[in-house]
């Protein structure tokens, strides 16, 4: 099984919007195998967003993904990396379509409620970079290879 990492942001953790939006990948058939909530420090967000450093929005983006916890959590199921990205819709609001948690909930660019990796390579990075071996647990879903007979159906 596919796993991959989201980040409840602060706008979502500030709007009471966690429940929901962690429902909709349980309601999808996927397992959280692993969740926190943690305060992020500016060192850790400059590593998760090296990439955005040169951008000139990346101080603003730092001190907002810094101004209250976050929920982290791992996603597992078959081809999560992609069908995660799906679900969240586009990076900005004005684009996400609705039905996706982005078009439903996201208010802007900035604030548009979660991110998610974008690549298996992606995953595995930041994945490891806020969990521990010991804080993923595997497990099956209550309903995943159950069997009934006959009997029991009818």
């Amino acid at each position: 099984m596919e796993k991959t990492l989201i980040i409840l942001k602060p706008d979502c953790v500030q709007r009471g919007l966690c429940g929901i939006v962690l429902q909709r990948f349980e309601q999808r058939g996927f397992s959280i195998c692993a969740m926190k909530m943690e305060k992020l420090s500016n060192a850790i967000l400059g590593e998760h967003y090296s990439h955005l450093k040169a951008k000139p929005f990346f101080p603003s983006l730092v001190r907002f993904m810094s101004s209250s916890p976050v929920v982290l959590a791992v996603i597992e199921g078959k081809e999560a990396v992609e069908i995660v990205r799906r679900m969240c819709g586009a990076t900005n609001a004005a684009n996400a379509e609705n039905g996706t948690i982005r078009g439903d909930l996201a208010l802007s660019t900035q604030y548009n409620v979660i991110h998610a990796s974008d690549s298996k390579e992606s995953a595995e990075k930041e994945i490891k970079r806020f969990f521990r071996q010991e804080e993923i647990h595997s497990y099956k879903r209550a309903l995943e290879g159950l069997t009934y007979s006959e009997d029991e159906l009818s």
